[in-house]
């Protein structure tokens, strides 16, 4: 749009806060801004002596204008933040991030349950998070289990199967983990209030549980069930003992979040840490690619827009670096000097700085993301190099992990379009097959897989990876001849260490070029593979040694281990409780015998 056209168009410009909106001629959105005042903000990119070089590429482009006034400029903000969310439009700042967080789950239903999903569906439910750390949100539901008396079963708790009589205690119950809905020993009023806790525990609002605890420990009290009472109050104690442990700034920093900003050229590095009550519930770093020369303040401003949005922050207060410019009203901005919030900035500092090392790290071992015209390349290249028929969009790699013999497991990772497709990665616990035997195994993992995919009359992959040589490829086609698909994808072999491909019945190895990037794309899917598969032998390690720990305990039976669960819930409760503690269960012999073999076997 030229200074001409445009001045035809500034009388009617309004006055008002609001949005504008930019198009090309093709009409495709260019950008969306908010302003204040709309007919100046919108006249100062016409009328700029000097512009970046960007910004004077989106005046070139501009054919159409079309602006939205609202009452306020927060309004403005709310629906600038809204609009760029739902278009991201090509010349507004990008914040990248395409991963797919966990939810912690109510389920719309009667006595709901709680759990982890990586699902939001508009079922009614309600959602709590999303939260960026997968072992983070486990711990929080196991410690919720200690504390909060909810279901896990799936049974259709309506009031009439309950009145009819359909259902019977399960072994939860027994244990103390559930107060027993299913046979109506629990109104759905109190079911309720173990909820509200929970959503407060999830929310880092311990100090509520805990006051709610006391005020029931003074009932029982009052009631003269002492027995009652000295657990709630062990509750309390483990509640205080956890808040301890987590708190970083004190309680007297209240709720908060904290933003810090790490530029570099166009690239941005942002860092958040939700801070409820003193303590850090929540971290994550984050990329800002800027588009037409932002400063630091408009870049910081729409990153804490957008991640407050996404993380679902109700806090009052924002601790920042720099002030900027927030239209949201109802929010303070702080910029500390000293004292526990600059302590807060200073850490946020460092966990940004590390981010931003790791994502240079990851260019040069290139392992961050590629344009589209170079992961095309690179699996044009592959096409080539395999003669495949069909562009490898889709690779699939299978290896098999095992520690001195024990425990068997495949695993197998998935590639589309050159990057990784973690949905549709697969663990495999071995079924079929006796003791060890790397050549049956990978025959398993490979059938059980391609079973499923052409039963579901689902895609299959251009080439599959079998991760070993001649016998893991020879075991890997037995699979693939008995689900008759041989011909309808490549399967080759890479031998370990050489880094040799073969072909089904060839004598001959195809060796790439070492330094190539078809050889790395494939390097990389290998190692991808070893470090999914040792992770889920890890895993399934554990969980052994955590089996062994609970059977096989010299000189401690069955029915003192059903004790012990039944009181403390979990092994890692049992080992970080106090021998007094164990004793008051199981005996002073036996809690002697049984804290000895636990940290023995930690």
């Amino acid at each position: 749009m030229t200074n001409e056209t445009f001045k035809t168009q500034y009388k009617q410009l309004p006055a008002n806060p609001g949005i504008y909106k930019y198009y090309d001629s093709a009409g495709n959105l260019l950008y969306v801004g908010k302003a204040k005042n709309l007919k100046k903000r919108i006249s100062s990119y016409f009328n700029k002596q000097v512009q970046g070089y960007k910004t004077h590429e989106l005046v070139r482009r501009i054919h159409r204008i079309e602006f939205t006034i609202v009452d306020s400029e927060q309004d403005a903000f709310f629906l600038e933040n809204a609009l760029i969310k739902a278009h991201q439009p090509k010349y507004n700042i990008d914040l990248k991030d395409d991963k797919s967080y966990p939810y912690i789950v109510i389920k719309n239903e009667p006595f709901p349950r709680v759990f982890l999903t990586r699902r939001h569906i508009q079922d009614g439910s309600e959602y709590l998070g999303p939260f960026t750390s997968v072992a983070r949100v486990r711990e929080l539901l196991i410690f919720v289990k200690q504390h909060v008396q909810l279901r896990t079963c799936k049974l259709n708790l309506t009031p009439k199967n309950i009145a009819a009589g359909k259902f019977k205690l399960c072994l939860e119950y027994h244990l103390g983990n559930c107060k027993g809905p299913c046979v109506g020993l629990q109104t759905e009023a109190d079911y309720a209030l173990g909820l509200l806790q929970i959503k407060q525990i999830l929310k880092g609002k311990l100090s509520s549980v805990v006051e709610a605890y006391k005020t029931r420990m003074q009932s029982h009290i009052a009631e003269l069930a002492f027995e009652k009472a000295e657990l709630v109050k062990k509750k309390i104690e483990h509640l205080e003992q956890y808040q301890s442990k987590t708190v970083i700034a004190g309680t007297n920093v209240g709720d908060a979040d904290v933003f810090t900003l790490l530029k570099d050229g166009d690239l941005a590095f942002v860092n958040y840490l939700m801070v409820r009550e003193g303590t850090i519930i929540q971290t994550h770093s984050q990329r800002v690619n800027a588009k037409l020369d932002e400063t630091d303040e408009e870049v910081l401003a729409f990153a804490i827009a957008r991640l407050r949005d996404t993380f679902s922050s109700d806090a009052s207060e924002i601790i920042v670096p720099i002030d900027i410019s927030y239209a949201d009203t109802s929010v303070s901005i702080k910029v500390p000097r000293s004292g526990p919030k600059q302590q807060l900035l200073a850490l946020s500092t460092k966990n940004v700085q590390l981010y931003a090392r790791e994502i240079k790290q990851r260019k040069l071992l290139h392992l961050e993301e590629k344009t589209e015209q170079e992961k095309n390349k690179v699996l044009t290249d592959i096409q080539s190099a395999l003669s495949l028929q069909e562009l490898p969009v889709h690779i699939e790699c299978f290896d098999n992990s095992n520690f001195q013999g024990s425990n068997p497991v495949s695993a197998m990772v998935c590639f589309k379009n050159g990057v990784p497709n973690k949905e549709d990665y697969r663990k495999f616990n071995v079924k079929s097959v006796t003791g060890i035997n790397d050549f049956a195994t990978m025959k398993e993992a490979v059938y059980r897989r391609y079973k499923r995919l052409t039963s579901e009359a689902l895609p299959l992959p251009q080439l599959v990876i079998i991760d070993g040589g001649k016998g893991q490829l020879s075991a890997a086609m037995e699979a693939i001849d008995q689900l008759n698909i041989r011909g309808a994808m490549t399967v080759v072999g890479l031998a370990k260490n050489v880094e040799e491909i073969f072909f089904p019945g060839d004598t001959e190895s195809l060796k790439l070029p070492y330094n190539s990037e078809e050889l790395k794309l494939i390097r990389r899917i290998r190692d991808e593979v070893h470090r999914f598969g040792i992770n889920f032998h890890r895993q399934k390690r554990s969980k052994a040694a955590l089996r062994n720990s609970l059977d096989y305990i010299p000189g401690v039976g069955q029915a003192t281990i059903t004790k012990l669960l039944s009181h403390f819930k979990t092994i890692k409760a049992i080992k970080e409780a106090g021998l007094d503690d164990i004793a008051a269960i199981a005996g002073r012999k036996r809690a002697e015998l049984i804290s000895a073999f636990l940290h023995q076997q930690a």
